[in-house]
């Protein structure tokens, strides 16, 4: 009897120490084992974790950027509309003789007339843009080269664009030197002045190289 008494003692104390360990683990936080999942709460905790970073272009976008489709041609009705509106001032001619810009100028005013494009004069303050014109002559041999520039501005002295390029033509005297203009026909002069409106057109056109 006195041996089942301290059996039945014995299993009390175990019992009892064996809920005391318990009461340990579940009250004192270090002995709680952090879940896998909070091993970086800071990270998680941070909005630059939780936020995600701007993703790159992808390539849905990408392939809709190079399908996109190109600008669509000038059509020919566009490029007179535009020819139409456009009132150009011929400034004096620099370098020519007179006798040379003569037919140079006459044949700019057919041209641009043929083209829809309307000359203003030099007081004229409705010009659109104005073209100013620098030129040299070379007599080599039988031939005689007539080198142009032709600058293209607005009306507040911005140039726009660039229109230049030389012609050969036999000569028509005996012109040299500072007399070059003097082999110079009329024809080529024309001939210029035609290159020279085409090209400004063009250039009004959005076709210019």
């Amino acid at each position: 009897m006195r041996r089942s008494h301290v059996t039945t003692v014995s299993l009390l104390v175990a019992l009892a120490l064996a809920a005391c360990t318990n009461a340990k683990d579940v009250l004192e936080p270090s002995a709680i084992t952090p879940p896998a999942a909070s091993t970086q709460p800071a990270t998680q905790g941070s909005s630059a974790a939780t936020v995600p970073a701007p993703a790159p272009p992808t390539a849905a976008k990408a392939a809709t950027t190079a399908g996109a489709p190109a600008a669509a041609p000038v059509t020919s009705a566009q490029a007179a509309a535009i020819l139409s509106k456009t009132r150009l001032q011929i400034a004096p001619i620099v370098g020519a003789s007179v006798e040379a810009a003569t037919p140079l100028t006459a044949e700019l005013q057919i041209r641009a007339k043929q083209r829809g494009i309307t000359l203003a004069g030099s007081q004229d303050q409705t010009a659109t843009h104005v073209l100013k014109g620098y030129f040299s002559a070379m007599t080599e041999g039988k031939d005689t080269t007539v080198i142009y520039v032709w600058d293209v501005y607005d009306l507040s002295g911005n140039r726009l664009h660039r229109i230049n390029g030389q012609m050969k033509a036999p000569s028509t005297g005996s012109g040299a030197g500072a007399d070059s203009w003097k082999s110079v026909s009329p024809a080529t002069m024309q001939a210029i002045a035609d290159q020279t409106i085409d090209q400004f057109a063009a250039f009004l056109s959005g076709k210019a190289s």
